[in-house]
């Protein structure tokens, strides 16, 4: 996971209000939590590799508020600052109906039904998701367009995960 999704992810789960949240992706795993005022910067991020490598790689944002057991880096205080004036707009997110795995593209080697950019209508395709070995396509509740895929080709997913954030039009 890269700053840049790391950065998306923290304005999505400030946008929802959502105070803790919990992913593994493969051998990194992320753990981002909120304090419960309203306050808009996340209060502890870590990335960690779960395999023990020679140098695990962790980032780390602190909330500004004076906590004794908590000490803040100055240099991670801009980037969670930086976090905020980016949550304005309001994305519309399609969220996975099922439990199963995403599957972006109608056969491997296929171009993906949808990328970020692409215009979509209501009622059309947008992935797969494989559950008991039958091919669901997950279609678009809305119109507009994709701004954001949330989920990893061949990766599961949760009923209720958001799997694409799109900008709706009015």
């Amino acid at each position: 996971m890269n700053q840049k999704e790391l950065k998306e992810l923290i304005e999505f789960l400030i946008e929802k209000d959502i105070s803790e949240f919990e992913l593994e992706r493969g051998d990194v795993k992320v753990r981002i939590k909120r304090g419960s005022e309203a306050a808009a910067a996340p209060s502890v991020v870590s990335v960690m590799p779960q395999m023990m490598a020679p140098a695990p790689a962790q980032v780390s944002a602190a909330h500004p508020q004076p906590a004794p057991a908590q000490t803040a880096p100055s240099a991670s205080a801009p980037p969670a600052a930086a976090v905020v004036p980016a949550v304005e707009e309001e994305l519309h997110m399609v969220k996975s109906p099922i439990v199963g795995t995403f599957y972006e593209s109608p056969a491997p080697g296929a171009p993906a039904f949808v990328k970020p950019g692409d215009q979509v209508q209501a009622g059309q395709t947008l992935c797969i998701i494989e559950a008991m070995k039958l091919m669901n396509e997950i279609e678009s509740d809305a119109t507009g367009e994709i701004v954001k895929i949330l989920a990893s080709n061949g990766q599961p997913v949760e009923y209720g995960q958001p799997l694409f954030a799109l900008r709706a039009r009015k």
